[in-house]
């Protein structure tokens, strides 16, 4: 299925992929995780669930077929269409259809579609070549029973007057450990709060410091020119409806200009991974908003327009 693998290579890309008549593949983002009980380890992953409920074509997959396979976008979304179809008929014969790496759709008695995402596979770019591990579990040492071990192959002997000797010698060098440690104890105590106190004076110093200067800086002008204020308006959001990518930044440079003075805030967003400069019509904040603009674009002049989902 040359469909599924377009949908399995947007997925490391984007969180939401639509089927357009079928439903939505989305991705969640997961913690590592470890498993006390099997002491088993857990990379960061991004997990694939579906959606059937949004069915609604967003452009996005049918552009990158188009993109990759040289061919128009109604020709792509034509191709999209008989996959559906050819999907819906396998599921009602079948009752079951695989997506490789992606995961298997199943029909129930009662006609409903279920989904069971493959398990070894992650989306999460960042975790890539990450996989879990057991490791085994950390047993302690009991020196107690070393001890013993150790004394019964070499027995030592003492003479009672050289054993009571070395009794007092061990009881006088612990209450000496035990003075020696009250005493670091106290002794850090006492440094951590004159370190305490002398970051204190010391921001309190520069803090008058820089209140004298501040003081001491003060200027009056008599005859002040006029404020000038200018308002400029910043392209910021992760939805951008894109107008073209060029191998050549001053083509894409010129391509800027064109579309501002077609009314559109158009700008350049850096190379993507074939280094191509990108150039979008505009960038939103929300989703729907987006596909308003591109809806708009594509009727008003460019119907192969796309929406690319990228933080900037």
């Amino acid at each position: 299925m040359a469909i599924a693998t377009y949908i399995n290579d947007l997925l490391y890309r984007y969180e939401c992929v639509i089927l357009p008549g079928f439903g939505a593949f989305i991705t969640q983002r997961q913690s590592a995780r470890i498993y006390a009980s099997t002491n088993e380890f857990y990379p960061p992953q991004k997990t694939v669930s579906f959606n059937r409920q949004l069915v609604k074509n967003d452009g996005l997959l049918a552009n990158h077929i188009a993109e990759v396979e040289n061919i128009s976008y109604d020709q792509a979304i034509e191709k999209l269409n008989f996959f559906v179809q050819d999907l819906q008929n396998v599921l009602q014969k079948n009752k079951m259809v695989n997506f490789q790496h992606i995961g298997s759709f199943t029909l129930s008695e009662e006609e409903k579609l279920q989904f069971e995402p493959a398990a070894q596979t992650n989306y999460l770019k960042e975790a890539f070549g990450l996989s879990s591990f057991a490791s085994e579990k950390i047993l302690r040492e009991s020196y107690k029973k070393q001890a013993e071990e150790i004394e019964a192959k070499a027995p030592v002997a003492f003479t009672p007057e050289r054993r009571s000797r070395r009794k007092s010698y061990l009881q006088y060098a612990a209450v000496g450990l035990v003075a020696l440690g009250l005493s670091g104890f106290a002794g850090l105590n006492i440094y951590s709060d004159q370190v305490t106190e002398h970051n204190v004076a010391e921001q309190q110093k520069a803090a008058s410091q820089l209140e004298n200067q501040i003081q001491q800086a003060t200027f009056v002008i008599d005859n002040p020119l006029p404020a000038v204020t200018f308002k400029v308006a910043k392209q910021t959001g992760n939805y951008h409806i894109v107008a073209g990518a060029f191998r050549l930044e001053e083509n894409a440079e010129k391509r800027v200009q064109e579309l501002k003075k077609e009314g559109y805030k158009a700008r350049q967003i850096g190379a993507n991974k074939f280094g191509l400069y990108q150039v979008v019509y505009s960038s939103h904040e929300g989703r729907r908003d987006a596909i308003n603009a591109l809806n708009a674009v594509k009727r008003a002049s460019n119907s192969g327009a796309w929406l690319l989902v990228q933080e900037l």
